[in-house]
């Protein structure tokens, strides 16, 4: 398996793609099987619920432990969010699509996305 591969990992439950028996791709994210299957449970739970109470943010059923333990979780989805950007603004600029370009498809200016994606190397 190529490198970038072993790195993917659940947007979701955070399992590492080889701890999983699949991962499917969405812009910048992924999501593995286990976590699909858990999604149609949910679905199904929700179609038989007959309550019509509001939901509450998930947040609020959670201690603030709960919460603090799951704040590296949405940092580590984030980074990879941004990596996968990153990757893709790379391949662009491969092809010699302008920085002014990428900034309007991105809703900034030629020198954000020049500042925030230009290579370092």
């Amino acid at each position: 398996m190529p490198d970038w591969k072993e790195n993917l990992r659940c947007s979701f439950c955070h399992k590492k793609s080889g701890e999983v028996e699949k991962l499917v791709a969405g812009p910048g994210v992924h999501i593995c099987n286990e976590c699909i299957g858990l999604c149609g449970e949910i679905l199904e739970q929700e179609r038989h619920a007959a309550s019509t109470e509001p939901r509450l943010p998930v947040w609020e059923t959670m201690s603030e432990e709960q919460i603090l333990d799951h704040l590296p979780k949405i940092a580590a989805v984030q980074a990879q969010v941004d990596d996968n950007l990153r990757d893709w603004v790379g391949h662009l600029r491969g092809r010699d699509v302008s920085w002014e370009r990428i900034g309007a498809s991105l809703g900034m200016t030629r020198q954000s996305a020049w500042e925030r994606f230009r290579s370092e190397t």
